[in-house]
């Protein structure tokens, strides 16, 4: 057993464990999605999103800016437009995101019947 091995597989976790709490937020993932059919300003975004709060999205879009996924463009104007569309590294992320989401779609069903399932089955307390 070579312990290096199994510290550096246990440091890839760790990262791997803190970029995907980062990551894989539902507003992320769905703000992601929403982007990559191109920019948005803010309201429409929130519309396209959905049930998001004012509040959730703007800390989302932050967030998502802060790691360098997404960019924010004002334009100079009376008021001022603010525009959000996925960075190259953003347009790299909306990849799995896309995948995940198609996963989601095409499993569904699979996923509610096994839940129904488990549902019924007796506990250990029955």
């Amino acid at each position: 057993m070579d312990v290096p091995d199994q510290q550096a597989e246990t440091n890839r976790c760790v990262l791997i464990g803190h970029m995907l709490s980062q990551f894989t937020g539902k507003w992320t993932v769905l703000v992601v999605r929403v982007l990559g059919r191109g920019p948005r300003r803010f309201n429409a975004l929130r519309r396209d999103v959905g049930e998001i709060s004012q509040k959730v999205l703007t800390s989302t879009l932050k967030d998502l800016e802060e790691s360098g996924l997404v960019s924010r463009t004002v334009t100079p104007s009376k008021p001022p437009q603010v525009e959000y569309a996925l960075t190259d590294l953003g347009r790299d992320f909306l990849v799995p995101v896309r995948s995940l989401a198609e996963w989601v779609v095409a499993n569904a069903a699979r996923i509610e019947a096994a839940r129904a399932l488990y549902a019924g089955q007796p506990t250990d307390k029955d």
